[in-house]
């Protein structure tokens, strides 16, 4: 009897590592997960763009010739730095050169004729008075008496009258040297000259109205960088001037950059087939961070409207249509898929208000083929989520 009960306790014995094994054998392939613990933390309400935003320069200027010419002198190249009021372009101008220097002649001749007028008038003026104090005398008629004050009146006309050519003429030098400056191109400011179209020898012409043109040349300050984004009509309302905010670029990927909201567009933009939105631009708070940029980078923007801080909090990217999240529990190696109540969000974190607690770990791999309700999963431990 005995020996016949320890073979019973074998042969259950075998019986239940078979089945054990098939059942491992046939168990499903546990789904590879990463996830992220539940924590507090802050969390904010942000406001993004709805479409990819460009890096602009705080000061361009693209400049053409205000007249046609021929390029006589071209002072830079491309990439060089200029200061400001460095004659960049010239014109030929020979013609203009000397009219300026014939404006300069005659403005010295008139008032050469003015100061010789005026030397004659003074001298009129003392004759007639002394002819005037010989006539309280008797020694001299009335009529020479007037007509020397008649002499004085007259020569201090002319005086006047070529003094207020000389005045024409300096004046006629200031509008030919005006017509002389048309022909140069000057830096408005301090920058880089990132583009120049044109040799010389070759004619420009400046650009006729409302038909825009290549810039003769091109310069940007490249000390003052802003972010221009669109923004959706319907965030617009909230957002108001310095506002902080954040900045990413899709060429400094692992970077994001401290701004503010230092413009709201007035009107709201109406595009056909395109949501409405409000352009804003964001200026970069640390001068630092523009020593790399360049305009016409693509960027992104986010505005932070509020903060909350020491609440619970998730990474977004594990949130499931916006009321689920996968919860991983290590003790049985299972996903569960459960309903959440979410706070403020942004592209990092998601406030939750009710659903989890703190330190439940939570899948952030939610497109991974196998992963659902109830599923068998273990951690990924490689690098790359």
């Amino acid at each position: 009897m005995i020996k016949r009960n320890k073979h019973l306790l074998i042969v259950a014995a075998v019986v239940v590592i078979i089945v054990s094994l098939l059942l491992y054998s046939t168990r499903p392939k546990p789904v590879l997960v990463m996830v992220e613990t539940a924590e507090m933390g802050s969390v904010e309400e942000t406001a993004v763009n709805t479409r990819a935003g460009t890096v602009k320069a705080c000061r361009r200027s693209q400049m053409s010739a205000a007249m046609g010419g021929q390029i006589a002198a071209l002072y830079i190249k491309e990439g060089d730095e200029v200061k400001q009021g460095d004659v960049l372009l010239e014109l030929w101008n020979d013609d203009l050169r000397a009219e300026a220097g014939l404006a300069r002649s005659e403005a010295k001749a008139a008032e050469a004729r003015a100061e010789s007028v005026c030397v004659q008038a003074d001298i009129s003026e003392i004759n007639a008075k002394r002819k005037t104090d010989l006539r309280k005398t008797q020694a001299i008629s009335e009529e020479l008496v007037d007509q020397a004050v008649a002499t004085a009146k007259s020569l201090r006309a002319d005086c006047v009258a070529a003094q207020t050519s000389a005045i024409v003429s300096n004046e006629r030098i200031a509008v030919a040297e005006a017509l002389l400056e048309r022909t140069r191109l000057t830096a408005p400011f301090d920058g880089i000259a990132v583009e120049v179209n044109g040799e010389v020898g070759e004619y420009v012409t400046p650009s006729p109205p409302g038909i825009p043109t290549l810039p003769a040349v091109d310069i940007v300050d490249h000390s003052c960088f802003y972010v221009a984004v669109p923004i959706d009509e319907v965030d617009a309302p909230k957002i108001k001037h310095g506002m902080p905010a954040r900045i990413s670029l899709d060429a400094f990927k692992d970077r994001r950059f401290p701004s503010t909201v230092r413009r709201i567009a007035d009107y709201v933009l109406d595009l056909e087939k395109q949501a409405r939105t409000v352009d804003i631009e964001v200026i970069f708070d640390n001068p630092e961070d523009m020593a790399d940029m360049l305009p016409g980078y693509s960027a992104d923007a986010e505005v932070i409207l509020s903060v909350r801080e020491n609440t619970l909090r998730v990474p977004t990217e594990t949130i499931v249509d916006k009321h689920q999240v996968y919860v991983f529990h290590a003790d049985d190696e299972s996903l569960e898929l459960r309903d959440i109540k979410t706070g403020l969000s942004n592209w990092d974190w998601t406030e939750i208000t009710s659903g989890l607690k703190p330190g439940e770990q939570v899948v952030i791999t939610i497109n991974r083929k196998g992963v659902e309700d109830g599923a068998f999963a273990k951690l990924d431990t490689t690098e790359d989520k």
